[in-house]
Formats: structure tokens, C-alpha cells, sequence
């Protein structure tokens, strides 16, 4: 199982009801952070994940309102005693920005940062799941990522109750012991595909989104704009909710969600219904909505 926890979903400034971009992603006991905009340190506070177990931080470019809450989370947490490094992975000019910022500040911080810049095609290890950047276009360096759980074994559940296999016997099975003279030969049945989230952080429509996007389980999508506003989000180089839908639709994902909604649209309701018409699985994100993700379905929480 998987969960998403969406800690900041508005667009360029924060208003009451939602704060900047911020996606948190938990698989088993590890949490990567996606975007980390004004004051997520303290949206994580209030949630049910602890910022102190981000292993992973991935920034999609360096606009503020996707970044500016990192220092501050990186501070609090060497002041809460953290001394596990944490990975930080971000569009050109992150090493050098996150350096000018903390340097400023006059803190050091009791842990290494390992920064590394993407610009696409790169894959990073995190336990039993990979993040992969794609690049996208937001007119400044920009990067759109691809969190992917490893393929695990299949279990002929019927199979291994006939056989007396408890769970505990199925995890050492798995791991390759003999145990009661059943082997993972008689109780493995293929494979389960992982589950894979993509998110595109602010971005033209293009085809590198859509490439990434095939066959996700969760396209979480850009939709700053209706397309009242088409031309605008053009010349600002973002997306429209109709054709996040539409690319949601091209690709064949299990949902999409709306994300990064400008203040604008006080009522999302004309966005959702806009989109919902062209690709009926749409849900527009909201501040702390929490997803579980398995293969069986996708539910709020």
C-alpha cells in the first residue's frame, strides 16, 4: 500500500484554505516529499507523517513557492536532532541556491544534504522504490518525477492456505527459505505490478509528461487554470484541467489529480466538472487530502 498526502495544493501564494505545493509519498516505512513550498514543515506537523522520516526530497524547479519552505524544514530538523543524511534532488542551480540560502542564515546543520541536479532520465533508489526525473516545460529549468514501487511476487493465497502457510511462512518464502517443505515454487503465482505516481510539478502540456504519464496509477497534474483562461496559462507556460483530462485520458491512468489551483477559482467546482467531462476519474486536490493506493483501488482516507 501506498499513501499520498497532499500537505500544500495552491498555486504562486497561499491563501486560507490551501497552502504552496507540497506532495508527501509513504511507501512501507519510507516518505519522500515532493515540492516543499512556504510553511510545510508545519502542514507536516499537523498531519498524521513526521518530517523527521523524509528520506527524500525532490523539487520539481526553483520558482518560491515550490522551495521556500525547504531551508526552514531543513533547520528544524537538525534542530530536532536529525542526523540521518537526506537526499535532495532538484532542477539545475539547487546546490548552488540551497548553499547561497543556508550560508545566509549562518546554520550548519548536523547532517549531510545529498544534492544532486536532474535534468531527466535520472533514477534514484529508495528502499524498495525508485523516483525518476522527466523533464517538462515551465520556461526555467524543470523537472516532472515518476515514483515507482518495485514489482513484488505474486502469492497463490488459495494455494498456500491449502498447504498451511501462514503470513509469517510466506515472508520467509518470499525471502527464499523452505519452510514446512514448501519453497516458493508452490506458492508463487507471477508478479504484482508496483504502483507508479507521477507528478508533473507546473508545466506546459508536452510530450514528456505524457511518455511518463502511460498507464500510471495516479497522474497528480498541474491545473492552475480552467480553460477560461487557455491562453493565459500558455503565456505562463502551465496547464489547463481540461487538458490535464485530456492527457490523463491519452494515457490511460487509473485517476487523475488536479493540483496547483490558482486563487482564482475561489469554487473548484467548474475545474473538477470541466475535466470530470472529459476523464470522469478526476478529483481536485485539497490541503491534507490523504489517498491509500493499492492495486485494488484507490480510496480517501
Amino acid at each position: 500500500m501506498t499513501e499520498i498526502l497532499f500537505l500544500g495544493t495552491g498555486a504562486s501564494i497561499p491563501s486560507r484554505d490551501r497552502g504552496l505545493p507540497a506532495m508527501a509519498v509513504r511507501s512501507g516505512r519510507e516518505i519522500v516529499l515532493f515540492d516543499c513550498g512556504e510553511g510545510t514543515q508545519r502542514q507536516m506537523m499537523m498531519s498524521p507523517m513526521s518530517f523527521m522520516k523524509i528520506k527524500a526530497i525532490f523539487l520539481t524547479h526553483l520558482h518560491g513557492d515550490h522551495f521556500l519552505g525547504l531551508p526552514g524544514l531543513l533547520l528544524t530538523m537538525g534542530l530536532s536532532g536529525r542526523s540521518d543524511p537526506v537526499r535532495i534532488v532538484g532542477p539545475e542551480g539547487t546546490g548552488e541556491l540551497l548553499g547561497n540560502i543556508l550560508s545566509s542564515c549562518g546554520d550548519s546543520l548536523p547532517f549531510d544534504m545529498l544534492i544532486t541536479e536532474a535534468y531527466g532520465g535520472e533514477t534514484f533508489r529508495i528502499s524498495d522504490c525508485s523516483v525518476t526525473a522527466f523533464p517538462t516545460e515551465h520556461g526555467v529549468p524543470s523537472v516532472g518525477f515518476i515514483f515507482s514501487e518495485d514489482d513484488k511476487v505474486g502469492i497463490d493465497a488459495r494455494r498456500a492456505a491449502e498447504m498451511g502457510v501462514s503470513a509469517t511462512d510466506i515472508k520467509l518464502i518470499k525471502g527464499g527459505e523452505v519452510v514446512n517443505g514448501v519453497s516458493s515454487d508452490d506458492i508463487i503465482s507471477g508478479t504484482v505490478k508496483g504502483i507508479r505516481i507521477v507528478y508533473t510539478g507546473d508545466t506546459l502540456p508536452c510530450e514528456e509528461v505524457r511518455s511518463a504519464s502511460m498507464g500510471a496509477d495516479v497522474l497528480v497534474h498541474e491545473a492552475t487554470f480552467g480553460s477560461d483562461e487557455t491562453e493565459y496559462a500558455e503565456k505562463h507556460n502551465h496547464t489547463t484541467s481540461a487538458q490535464a483530462a485530456a492527457i490523463a485520458k491519452e494515457c490511460g491512468v487509473r485517476i487523475l489529480v488536479l493540483n496547483h489551483v490558482s486563487n482564482r477559482y475561489r469554487d473548484r467546482a467548474p475545474l473538477l466538472e470541466e475535466a470530470a467531462k472529459i476523464f470522469p476519474e478526476t478529483i481536485v486536490a485539497e490541503d491534507f487530502m490523504h489517498l491509500m493506493v493499492t492495486r485494488k483501488e484507490i480510496r480517501s482516507v
